[in-house]
């Protein structure tokens, strides 16, 4: 009964202040804070000292604002327009045509961005205009590009791997890895909806463009040159075991540097912007992690994690049904909280569970990012939701509706990786 009030007075302050519109990483200290006062014998101010300290001063985080600030400096290039280019004479003639673009854009752009809102920002600069004026429908265009941005946590580079590696003291090269298999099968199984829903709906899809011959779109393929070879230095340097994840985040960013300047969009403006860009929103980050550490400390005292897990435990749950039911716990709380925060407030609860059933790390880490991907596209809480909003002046109701496709394929995709495990730690296993 004592856990049930002390829980019960804890989510009230959380909901509260997240409420009253205090900064997340504020709200989780504050949260914390009160548990630790009321709940613990150990003083609140010296926890909270080593707590904040111990997270912020984290080796592994390093690689987090060295991969944001390489998200900002190719945000800032001509690397969106030199894509669409590369990329328009090869799906002319596939069902769906340029649709395809939206999908394999944001699969090209989350290997070297790691930030689903920036991929779906910048591929949606480039391609809503372009599949506007060639008379592509809005509902198709809009979502396909919702979904497929979602791939910037997916694909490696990740913020969110990154987040949950150091919550789970588990090993960010692995997570990257395992992230390349399923990221790839998630972007086929969006643009093998495209090729459906295309055929279904042959009268909404404009005539393609004349062919171009073999010789002309290699040509324009040159185009993609260079995020090609950015990509495979960042993730060929941590496969090949030359650089850890930190040290391959500085290679992205001398990388990106050297790519803005070759053309000739590097200038002390742009590298300002995007050094402050980066700045901002890890400091932002930095400040939910830190917060979020202190609140697990606070609830490893008060002991809800050990009653939480005995709870779980007690009702006797098959694996299979812990992460079915993990599945629409993470989606209702996407409702309410961004990826980031719902990684870093609930990891110290769910991990003795999820390690209790047998659960291999790596494998849940790739399926928490794919629920956090799905909380992207749920309203209220939907940043991929408020981008596109922003960028269309749309009703966020109605690029949710159009969105929910993609949603549900990836809760498919849930399915498959609990099915064939394989896809997910297999590559890791080898490496």
């Amino acid at each position: 009964m004592n856990d049930v009030v002390t829980t019960t007075l804890l989510i009230v302050c959380l909901f509260a202040l997240l409420g009253s519109g205090v900064w997340i990483g504020l709200t989780l200290a504050g949260v914390a804070w009160i548990g630790m006062e009321l709940f613990s014998s150990r003083p609140a101010g010296d926890a909270m000292a080593v707590t904040v300290w111990g997270s912020a001063s984290s080796w592994t985080l390093t690689a987090l604002p060295l991969f944001i600030w390489m998200g900002e400096i190719l945000f800032r290039t001509k690397l969106s327009e030199s894509m669409f280019r590369g990329l328009a004479p090869w799906v002319g003639r596939l069902p769906g045509r340029l649709l395809h673009t939206n999908v394999i854009g944001c699969t090209i752009f989350a290997a070297v961005s790691g930030s689903s809102a920036a991929t779906c920002a910048t591929i949606g600069k480039m391609t809503l205009p372009e599949l506007g004026r060639r008379g592509y429908p809005e509902d198709i265009t809009i979502g396909s590009l919702a979904g497929a941005g979602t791939l910037g946590l997916l694909i490696p580079p990740s913020i969110i791997m990154i987040v949950y590696g150091v919550s789970a003291d588990v090993s960010i090269a692995h997570l990257f890895v395992a992230g390349i298999v399923p990221g790839i099968l998630l972007a086929g199984m969006f643009s093998g909806y495209l090729g459906v829903w295309s055929a279904m709906n042959r009268h909404r899809v404009p005539e393609p463009d004349a062919p171009q011959p073999f010789l002309r779109k290699l040509h324009e393929s040159r185009h993609l040159i260079p995020v090609v070879l950015l990509i495979g230095a960042v993730l060929g340097s941590i496969y090949s075991g030359v650089a850890t994840a930190t040290e391959a985040a500085a290679v992205g960013v001398v990388g990106s540097l050297l790519l803005s300047a070759a053309q000739r969009s590097l200038s002390w403006t742009t590298f300002r912007e995007s050094l402050l860009g980066a700045t901002r929103l890890y400091c932002m980050i930095a400040l939910i992690l830190a917060g979020a550490a202190f609140l697990t400390l606070a609830m490893g005292y008060i002991g809800l994690p050990r009653h939480l897990a005995e709870f779980v435990s007690s009702l006797g749950l098959s694996p299979f049904m812990l992460v079915i039911a993990l599945s629409v716990f993470y989606i209702i709380l996407g409702c309410f909280l961004d990826g980031i925060s719902m990684v870093v407030l609930t990891m110290g609860v769910i991990l003795p569970t999820v390690q209790a059933a047998g659960i291999d790390l790596v494998w849940f880490g790739i399926f928490i990012v794919i629920v956090v991907e799905m909380a992207q596209i749920t309203p209220p809480v939907g940043f991929n939701l408020f981008v596109l909003q922003g960028m269309t002046g749309k009703e966020i109701t109605w690029i949710a509706r159009v969105t929910m496709p993609f949603f549900f394929l990836m809760c498919a995709m849930v399915l498959l990786l609990w099915w064939v495990p394989q896809i997910a730690t297999w590559l890791p296993s080898h490496m």
